[in-house]
């Protein structure tokens, strides 16, 4: 047990602190779609501007040059898109030198995994947790020089993080990338610059508390009307009083309606995005808006009646219900769910797979229990070596997106979320529960046998199912062996009830009444002992 890591206490997911919704913008002329086109061109090349300054300033950024971007902004638009602006800079900025910092890490993984294969004779077999040396002296050698280019970037990224130096591209760098492959991405020049600058405008305005409808800048009210401030050099385009156009139409929210009404109708902050997807030729309207935090269910209560452990997979997620003591009850059940398509449908099928997870929870009244899985650090080709199936297998499993959905989806009908260390729980799930839980109607895998272990480390009992008894005295004389009954529970050293019918072959029906009592057996110290028909002990003077 020395070489086992130390695991981490479960703990309630806090809930999400925000919510977003979008809805598709009908109705809209031809008019409406040259306005729309030229304002977020105009506002993306002040954005693509403003960001290159800031990654100019680095790590020497301050709350003074921020208010100055922002004043040079402010008159080639106006005040709040300048605002929006530079807020959506510096969030950019500080998201890509998070990136930078997470593929330090991958390198640094990268590098010590090959230093520690290389130390090693060559064809030594490795461990589980350690791997071994390399198979060949050509695999060897190869993997040297390979480790020299890992240093190498290392230390270009060590530099570049010092310096606060990042690397952004406004539109995204796949993208980017298509441009050098369009005949293999299937798109002519024409539709990949549209796509292109499609993807550089920028129509996005933060919410204000206390204005109309809580935004000043893209206003949408009540009855659907969308409305936004155009900028300084646009201004001659409004269609309506104070530099505002109009668009011709109005939409409407099938997702959380009543919320958002219930803000715009008390002036609370919502902001608001525009974009196009150039594919279905269609203009979308996303509102998002802060929530409070809600208040986080105790632990003890969200395991008082039991929960459900989800084992999260590749394909599908195996869940089975448990007890508050532990035990699996019921049939587990597998909600499957396929990651192939575009992103929208892999998105649409994880959905899926937890709407049916949740309401399975609800209808029980249950928390659900998941690992808290990532495998940022565990994907890449150097810890893995030659397993190129289980590499990808691990790349392809949605592991964070899938939680952040459980997460907001679970907040809507109160359902508390833990979260457990994922260690050793397929490997002592199925050790300790895939064979016991085998039935002849019934064929138990071993990620359902998974998702009892991590239900089990969620109630706070070990996985294993019993408690062996001391090796000196294998009796209950040092407490009951199982681990389920606390020494309090009530009746845990009673008489099992008894089963009509016979119970073994050697026992027939009615037979053995006094099998568990102990007061009945002839055992030193028990009342039986002392019977009128008991042959007493010999005098000492014969």
């Amino acid at each position: 047990m020395g070489g086992l890591r130390e695991m981490v206490a479960s703990f309630v997911v806090p809930g999400p602190s925000g919510v977003a919704v979008r809805t598709r913008l009908k109705g809209l002329t031809a008019g409406d779609e040259k306005v729309l086109g030229m304002v977020g061109d105009l506002l993306g090349t002040l954005a693509s501007r403003d960001l290159k300054a800031r990654c100019a300033a680095g790590l020497q950024h301050d709350s003074e040059q921020w208010a100055q971007h922002k004043r040079v902004l402010t008159g080639e638009s106006s005040s709040r898109w300048a605002g929006s602006i530079t807020k959506a800079t510096h969030d950019q900025w500080a998201l890509a030198r998070r990136g930078r910092l997470a593929h330090i890490h991958s390198l640094q993984a990268g590098v010590r995994t090959i230093r520690h294969r290389l130390s090693l004779p060559i064809g030594e077999k490795g461990s589980k947790r350690a791997p071994g040396g390399y198979h060949s002296r050509q695999e060897w050698f190869a993997k040297s020089r390979r480790l020299h280019v890992l240093e190498d970037r290392l230390r270009s990224a060590q530099a570049d993080w010092q310096a606060g130096v990042v690397h952004v591209v406004r539109g995204g760098k796949r993208l980017l990338k298509t441009r050098h492959q369009l005949e293999t991405a299937h798109l002519t020049h024409e539709q990949w610059r549209h796509r292109w600058h499609a993807e550089r405008r920028f129509l996005e305005a933060d919410g204000e508390s206390g204005k109309r409808h809580g935004n000043e800048t893209i206003r949408v009210t009540p009855d659907g009307e969308v409305s936004l401030k155009l900028p300084a050099p646009l201004a001659h385009l409004a269609n309506a009083p104070h530099g505002r156009y109009v668009l011709a139409g109005k939409v409407s929210f099938a997702h959380r309606a009543e919320q958002w009404a219930d803000r715009v109708t008390a002036h609370r902050a919502v902001a608001y995005r525009i974009h196009e997807d150039v594919q279905r030729g269609r203009w979308y309207l996303t509102a998002s808006w802060t929530i409070p935090p809600t208040s986080t269910v105790p632990l003890e209560a969200a395991r008082a009646n039991g929960l459900i452990g989800v084992d999260t997979n590749a394909d599908h997620l195996a869940a089975w219900r448990l007890d508050a003591h532990g035990n699996p009850t019921g049939q587990p059940l597998r909600f499957a769910h396929e990651l192939t398509g575009t992103a929208s449908h892999r998105d649409a099928q994880v959905r899926h797979a937890l709407i049916r997870l949740l309401h399975w929870a609800r209808r029980h009244s249950l928390a659900i229990a998941v690992e808290d899985l990532d495998f940022q650090a565990e994907k890449t080709r150097e810890k893995h070596g030659r397993r190129k199936k289980f590499r990808k297998l691990i790349s392809g499993m949605p592991v964070a997106r899938l939680r952040a959905r459980l997460v907001s989806m679970a907040a809507e009908p109160g359902i508390p979320v833990i979260a457990v260390d994922p260690a050793y729980t397929s490997r002592w799930g199925a050790q300790h529960w895939q064979k016991p839980l085998i039935t002849k109607t019934r064929k138990t895998t071993r990620h359902d046998a998974a998702a009892v272990a991590i239900g089990r480390r969620a109630l706070g009992h070990p996985v294993r199912r019993r408690t062996a008894p001391p090796r000196a005295h294998q009796s209950d004389v040092h407490g009951h062996r199982t681990v389920q009954a606390g020494a309090g529970t009530p009746e845990r050293e009673g008489n099992r009830p008894r089963i009509p019918g016979p119970r073994t072959r050697s026992v027939g029906a009615g037979r053995g009444a006094n099998a568990v009592d102990q007061n009945a057996q002839h055992r030193p110290g028990r009342s039986a002992e002392h019977e009128s028909w008991q042959q007493d002990s010999l005098p000492l003077s014969l």
